[in-house]
């Protein structure tokens, strides 16, 4: 019989694997916590291995062939049962093949192909863990078998003993990771002989003994090995264990400090436990990531109904606590805007907050009181508003004198009475326009003034000027995106879920005042009311500054530009200008589009009216099933 399956043994060199604290003494005050399976994970004395060796006539899947497969099925170091076959590879067994594993073309003739041998394999093999030395060689021939055979590959997890004797094994101890130095330095029961089954045999020894090894590092379960090869120090992976009991659903994280301060605030928006579980592993690279894991204590998570709730939780937990590993949304006072200050004679100035005063127009915020300066010179090098800072009154002083901007013609000098305040006025208007509303003055001046600069070569200064332009369309469509929700004084949007179920999201002056999931076949209209009934109350901010965080009002924006969102209720006006710096706020696109107006090819669009709806108002009712 070539295949063998069910023959039981016990391998001499396996113990039993223990996880790490089971040596630890028990503090008697501790409170007991009863985790589930899905908490902790597999222990790896209940996963089932299946370790497999082939030998082949090359060293390349797409032109040699199997000759033997050998598998050995173990779980909790007892041997469950072994696959042994030669295998047929339709064709001669090369000289030097014939010489290093024994099997010669003769040994062959009559032995089953691929295609009777494969099924069989992939059925003792079914739900195990592959285990290969050199694993990408032996799954590789596999793989390729299965594919020319057309059976469908079955997807088991791969480990590699090779990759995880580099974890475990020094230079010091074995001069390489072959599998015979491996077999020898943990005194295997079986010699590698390069024959399938006594190799696979080996490399079961080998797999025990690396396992014992890498339990003190915290790899102690199934979901440990996709990153038990990782090169990661081992004070941090045995912090992995902060991970164990997280829920397995979107949230925030804070990860606290020896005194309980937050350290560290993060998002999820599918598995809080797998997210922190990656900050253990190498795929987090950051150095101060890494610095602020040897440190935590623990870890406290806030469970999400919905994943924008978790992305706006992460930013006011951030603001709250300015967590010194958090390096974004610390401090959002500290975000700048544009004003045209309200006085006989406005000017611009860069200011830290919006207030309600009548005249003054705002753009913004900025990211950085730099980039809202590059914006107030877009303004001055587009309107030849006054840019000294002093208050000025409604009838010049006798005797003031002008700045050298008047003598330059760039300024009216409204400061010495050149400039009455109906003229001045107008060109106030003409700046709040452009500030609120259509940009294409701006657009028309910056656009003038690079081909100018172009012309001459000067592309140095040419880039000041289209940064200034960049700075200047971005503050004016982020404020004209933020108005008209930060004026609603109430929006109530629903989207599906991929379940079929609505996601629901109440805002309040743009900020997240409610959320709720609704199961498949549930009218959410009950749920609607209850959300609107029991939301947070917020005070009504000075437009176009939201009642929240600009960022999360951002979230709330970007959420509801999703395609399939709709507007449940509106309780105000929710619209966007229909000239606006949110048409092209792209530097370039902006550009584009005054090039293409000045050479009169830009069609007409038909639209009369100031403004559009941001998006229509949809009916839910009508699209969800009643209720008995």
């Amino acid at each position: 019989m070539w295949a063998v399956v069910g023959s039981v043994r016990q391998v001499s060199t396996v113990r039993r694997l223990r996880p790490v604290w089971a040596q630890q003494s028990v503090d008697p005050g501790a409170r007991a916590i009863q985790p589930s399976l899905d908490d902790v994970g597999t222990p790896l004395s209940e996963v089932t291995f299946v370790v497999v060796d082939l030998e082949t006539t090359g060293g390349t899947p797409a032109d040699c062939a199997i000759t033997e497969i050998g598998a050995v099925k173990v779980r909790g170091g007892e041997v469950l049962g072994e696959f042994q076959t030669l295998v047929d590879p339709g064709g001669p067994v090369p000289p030097f093949i014939q010489v290093l594993t024994g099997i010669t073309t003769t040994m062959l003739v009559g032995a089953p192909p691929i295609e009777e041998v494969l099924p069989s394999f992939l059925e003792f093999a079914r739900d195990a863990v592959l285990v290969a030395h050199n694993a990408p060689f032996d799954v590789g021939f596999l793989k390729a078998a299965a594919a020319r055979t057309g059976h469908r590959w079955p997807g088991n997890r791969v480990l590699d003993t090779v990759r995880l004797a580099r974890r475990v094994v020094t230079r010091d101890e074995a001069p390489n990771h072959k599998l015979s130095s491996l077999a020898a330095l943990f005194g295997a029961t079986v010699t590698p002989n390069h024959r399938a089954l006594s190799d696979a045999r080996a490399t079961v020894d080998v797999l025990h003994a690396l396992l014992g090894r890498l339990a003190p590092l915290g790899v102690t379960h199934l979901e440990d090995l996709a990153t038990a090869t990782d090169p990661v120090p081992a004070d941090v992976r045995r912090k992995r264990t902060l991970a164990d009991g997280l829920p397995d659903s979107p949230g925030v994280y804070l990860f606290r400090g020896p005194g309980d301060e937050v350290l560290y605030v993060g998002t999820s928006t599918t598995s809080l436990r797998r997210r922190v579980r990656s900050y253990f592993t190498s795929s987090e690279k950051r150095g101060r990531i890494t610095e602020m894991v040897r440190i935590a204590e623990r870890v406290d998570p806030v469970v999400c109904a919905t994943p924008l709730e978790a992305r706006v939780r992460e930013l006011r937990l951030i603001a709250e606590h300015s967590p010194r590993y958090n390096r974004r949304s610390r401090f959002p006072e500290r975000m700048p805007w544009v004003r045209l200050t309200s006085e006989p004679y406005p000017r611009l100035s860069v200011v830290r907050d919006v207030r309600d005063e009548d005249g003054a127009a705002y753009i913004g915020p900025f990211g950085s009181a730099r980039t809202a300066t590059l914006a107030v010179d877009a303004l001055h090098e587009s309107f030849e508003i006054r840019q000294c800072t002093r208050r000025l009154p409604l009838v010049a002083t006798p005797g003031a004198s002008s700045c050298a901007l008047a003598g330059m013609g760039r300024c009216g000098a409204p400061c010495v009475g050149t400039q009455g305040a109906d003229e001045y006025a107008m060109l106030v208007e003409r700046v709040r326009r452009a500030m609120t509303s259509d940009p294409a003055p701006v657009v028309a001046a910056h656009a003038a003034r690079l081909q100018q600069l172009v012309d001459q070569q000067r592309y140095e200064e040419a880039a000041t000027v289209r940064d200034r332009l960049g700075a200047f369309l971005r503050g004016a469509s982020r404020a004209q995106r933020l108005d008209p929700l930060a004026r609603c004084a109430e929006l109530v949007a629903a989207a599906r879920t991929p379940d079929g179920g609505w996601e629901l999201v109440l805002v309040r002056h743009g900020r997240l005042a409610a959320t709720a999931r609704v199961e498949r076949r549930t009218d959410p209209r009950p749920v609607i009311a209850t959300l609107r009934e029991t939301a947070a109350h917020v005070v009504a901010p000075v437009a176009p500054a939201p009642a929240a965080h600009p960022e999360e009002t951002d979230l709330v924006l970007a959420w509801l530009d999703q395609p399939g969102v709709r507007l449940v209720h509106v309780d105000g006006v929710y619209a966007y200008p229909v000239r606006s710096a949110l048409a092209d706020p792209d530097t370039a696109a902006a550009l584009d589009a005054h090039g293409r107006l000045l050479a009169g090819v830009e069609e007409s669009t038909g639209i009369g009216a100031d403004s559009r709806p941001a998006r229509p108002e949809a009916d839910l009712g009508a699209a969800v099933p009643r209720t008995a």
